[in-house]
């Protein structure tokens, strides 16, 4: 038997027996009885069980420690005490696992500091019970999300030559012994013959699918060997990218728009106690500021137009908003302030953007969109793609960017090529706008940031 399942429909289990596995999460003895937090991870919400004097083990009962391990017996009931509706009366507990006095684990409030150091064992804790639940329960949405709305999932490659961003933030993978390499290293000899990396993006070959079956999305790890160490940036993270053929930048903003929407939506009403949780002890109004972005409209505007806002606003910014350059997050939480909701920004300058970007008319912007949201900022990066072989390779030689390896990716301008477009979404910048945890190490279940690689 299952906590949740006993929870669930717990006035068909009233009277009955029931037995559970789980672990003991809190234990609080008396002269003759005893109370245990219980909990088996099926549900956020835990167990209270109740035992006394009556019981013949009554004394070992009352000497087990809080982390352990144990199977219990015993009759589901009506609580006559505050917290919980029901209870379990004890009849039996078999130790299954012992847990000594150093669990670091202990029933009282501790630093997130302290629990990333802990972090094989923080899922354990309220707070990332909690976050890791809602991080399942938002995978399940956007997967759900994407086969209602005939996707296809792409499994696009780890290993790449591609740099897809044309960052040059790759990690390197190799077989050569380091060790033995004095000048530069021989790729040729290599286990790929080539100089390759872990990946940054899987959107360049998911555009090659998105030529065959119109609509993919990617949904995986990506990595960026990039040196900082915001609340916002990990080396190793998820993320969400899909691409879409026959369709130009304003069908891409209402794509996200409806996604990210389905998403809350879809967490509000499956991860109902772990989000009263989030809005009670990490973010208040937390599940206001939620239900209000899903019944909103998002606001459409040009970059340009940003710009001119930021300009003329009274506020003095950290740092002075210029046409033709990028926005800092200060510009980004102005810009939702003065919408009061989510923003899509187009239009941007091409010089601060990718090369597979689509050009603009105006020969100065290509058709990129970001989207901000209050409280979190960038939330989603997107544009249509360059279609037109020529512009494509003209604007790959002004960023000189090497044809070299990328070949495929322009023989799909050339093999029955189409207006198509696509977007990306950080995982874990999204779990941070929906629980209200701010630092993107507490997201994820063992972060990879520069300098940690634990565990």
């Amino acid at each position: 038997m299952d906590v949740k399942k006993l929870l669930d429909k717990k006035e068909e289990y009233i009277g009955k027996e029931v037995i559970l596995s789980g672990w003991i999460r809190n234990h609080r003895k008396q002269k003759e009885f005893g109370f245990i937090d219980f909990s088996d991870g099926t549900c956020f919400k835990h167990l209270q069980l109740v035992y006394d004097d009556k019981l013949s083990d009554f004394s070992e009962i009352a000497k087990l420690h809080i982390g352990s391990a144990i199977e219990v017996k015993g009759t589901l009931i009506k609580s006559e005490g505050s917290g919980q509706d029901v209870e379990v009366k004890v009849s039996l507990i078999k130790l299954l696992g012992d847990c000594p006095l150093d669990y670091p684990i202990q029933p009282k409030r501790h630093t997130r500091e302290f629990l990333r150091e802990q972090a094989y064992l923080r899922p354990r804790s309220n707070l990332f019970q909690a976050a890791f639940r809602v991080r399942s329960i938002a995978a399940q949405a956007i997967h759900t999300y994407f086969r209602e709305n005939g996707y296809v999932y792409v499994h696009t490659p780890l290993i790449t030559a591609n740099d897809g961003e044309g960052a040059g933030e790759m990690f390197q993978v190799t077989t050569l012994d380091l060790n033995k390499i004095k000048d530069k290293p021989d790729y040729s000899k290599d286990f790929y013959n080539k100089k390759v990396g872990l990946t940054v993006t899987g959107q360049l070959e998911a555009e090659a699918f998105a030529m065959a079956f119109k609509k993919v999305y990617t949904f995986g790890p990506t990595f960026r060997a990039e040196n900082s160490n915001t609340k916002t940036h990990a080396s190793e993270f998820w993320m969400i990218e899909p691409e879409i053929a026959f369709c130009d930048l304003n069908e891409l903003m209402d794509i996200e728009e409806d996604m990210l929407k389905f998403i809350v939506n879809y967490v509000l009403e499956n991860a109902k106690d772990e989000m009263e949780f989030f809005d009670k002890f990490v973010e208040k109004g937390l599940i206001e500021k939620l239900k209000k972005l899903v019944n909103s409209k998002f606001k459409r505007i040009t970059h340009e137009e940003v710009i001119t806002i930021l300009k003329n606003a009274k506020e003095k910014f950290e740092f002075t908003p210029e046409y033709g350059e990028d926005i800092a997050k200060e510009h980004e939480k102005y810009i939702t302030e003065y919408f009061n909701g989510p923003v899509f920004i187009t239009d941007w300058p091409k010089d601060i953007k990718a090369f597979y970007m689509k050009q603009n008319k105006d020969g100065k912007t290509v058709a990129a969109v970001d989207l901000e949201v209050p409280g979190a900022g960038e939330l989603m990066g997107g544009s249509q793609r360059e279609e037109d072989l020529t512009v494509l390779t003209n604007r790959m030689k002004e960023m000189h960017v090497s044809e070299k390896g990328l070949e495929w990716y322009l023989n799909l301008r050339k093999y029955g090529g189409c207006v198509h477009s696509g977007f990306g979404m950080g995982f874990e910048r999204l779990l941070i706008y929906l629980t209200g945890i701010e630092n993107i190490r507490d997201v994820i279940p063992f972060p990879r940031t520069p300098g940690n690689c634990e565990f």
